[in-house]
């Protein structure tokens, strides 16, 4: 077996991982890489395999760092099956037209102003005529995937229809077993259940995104975020500005302002949810509530019942999302993207940025080279769309709410392992995968095997 790291090795963003045997081509994941000047570079590089040679793809979950770059591949040649649950392949038809239309208008915003651009990676077509290779699994039935190859997901407790891939490589009767983690949740996190823990694999692809830390109890960012919407809209008479993932991120906010606003420890709030991604997102969660945890229904079941004091709207058009920024005060205002990379959050950082009534609270990793990592990192000023604009709004962060489990949850889930497998670390920067390895070493007394290299190849 050989394996091969052709994105998210050393970076985060860009999940693409190469699985060959005698006999299989299996591609874990198609991802878009994500921030920083080389990630135009990177998305249209050539892809290092022939695209038609693949016997399958297994998209562990949606999130455009994983999907986004499948319809360059079927552009390309692949015309095999993509292997993922029901509500991933749901969710990447959404996503994945609406990073059609992002890089669209980017492309041509760049042109109107003369500025060297790519063009788009595929077209709306392109999605289109992927959309019907993706072949739905459930979790927890194993389905042949290639010659000597059988694929089985488990829930990974991310985001909507997130997957553990778990491949059984060889004759069965001596298959060894590669799993890659994908995005595994943080536990107890609401609305979703916790990952599912593995038992045995021979070797693990581990994501290492948050190794090297530690992310604030749930407890204790529920009461921040108490804090800062009250400061904010009874203290300052200002507005709250989140920008918010459109999946995963915005449906987890609303359930805690649903809630908080519930029992009584937030006033009756009005939310804005400014993308019509998240829009179409949220109306899909809520059709696929056999994933929710018990938490999460309870709260349901309660809200039907009693009412609700939260009271969210949804804009649709262009004219609703800027007529938002005629609100003096007393809105929260939701809106993608969650790095603040494109997406209406953009014009809303334009017009809210030099208010100093204004909070915007971060409330998920932020890349670098993007302008959420900026803004995080607290300066005077910022470049948005080729204008200088002031940063005089108070800026918060709530690391709890991340999707990704921390370097204490990535241990215990490593705990379920009779025994260690041998562990390959990815989707971390270097920093945190570092941090993750020594810890590992340290916890279960074995090195990890390696921290992946971008183009690296290794063989078992």
């Amino acid at each position: 077996m050989r394996l091969t790291f052709l994105g998210a090795a050393g970076m985060v963003t860009g999940s693409r991982h190469l699985v060959e045997t005698g006999r299989a081509r299996i591609l874990l994941d198609c991802g878009l890489h994500q921030g920083g000047r080389d990630a135009p570079a990177q998305n249209h590089a050539a892809f290092g395999f022939a695209p038609e040679s693949l016997d399958a793809v297994v998209l562990s979950h949606a999130h455009i760092d994983h999907s986004g770059l499948l319809p360059r591949l079927l552009h390309e040649g692949y015309r095999g099956p993509i292997y993922a649950t029901k509500a991933t392949t749901e969710l990447a038809a959404l996503l994945l037209k609406d990073s059609t239309h992002l890089q669209q208008a980017d492309y041509e915003r760049h042109q109107r102003r003369g500025r060297p651009a790519n063009p788009p990676l595929y077209t709306l077509q392109d999605v289109e005529d992927l959309l019907p290779q993706f072949v739905p699994l459930a979790y927890g039935v194993w389905r042949p995937v290639g010659p000597d190859a059988r694929v089985r997901l488990h829930s990974a407790g991310h985001i909507l229809g997130a997957s553990i891939v778990e491949l059984a490589l060889g004759a069965e009767a001596d298959a060894r077993t590669l799993v890659f983690s994908g995005d595994l949740g943080q536990p107890d996190r609401p609305i979703l259940c916790d990952a599912e823990r593995l038992a045995d694999a021979d070797v693990l692809l581990l994501e290492s995104t948050y190794g090297d830390r530690l992310h604030k109890s749930q407890s204790a960012t529920v009461e921040e975020l108490i804090a800062v919407v009250t400061r904010t809209l009874e203290g300052k008479h200002g507005n709250v500005i989140v920008p918010s993932f459109a999946v995963g991120r915005t449906q987890e906010l609303l359930y805690w302002f649903e809630r908080l606003t519930f029992e009584g420890r937030l006033p009756p709030l009005d939310v804005f949810v400014d993308s019509p991604l998240a829009t179409e997102v949220t109306a899909l969660t809520q059709r696929h509530q056999e994933l929710y945890d018990e938490e999460a229904r309870a709260l349901y079941r309660a809200v039907q019942q009693r009412g609700s004091r939260c009271h969210v709207r949804f804009t649709r058009s262009v004219s609703e999302s800027m007529a938002l920024n005629r609100i003096a005060g007393g809105a929260v205002i939701i809106a993608s993207s969650g790095m603040c990379e494109g997406g209406r959050i953009r014009h809303h950082l334009r017009h809210h940025l030099p208010n100093p009534h204004t909070t915007v609270v971060f409330t998920g990793f932020q890349a670098q080279g993007t302008l959420g990592r900026q803004l995080i990192e607290r300066p005077e000023a910022v470049y948005i769309d080729g204008g200088r604009v002031p940063v005089r709004a108070e800026i918060a962060t709530l690391g709890g709410f991340s999707a990704h489990a921390d370097q204490a949850a990535l241990l215990d889930w490593l705990r379920g392992f009779r025994q260690l497998p041998s562990v390959w670390l990815v989707h971390g920067e270097p920093a945190a995968a570092a941090g993750l390895a020594e810890r590992i070493q340290s916890e279960f007394g074995q090195p990890v095997a390696g921290i992946a290299a971008l183009g690296q190849s290794v063989e078992f």
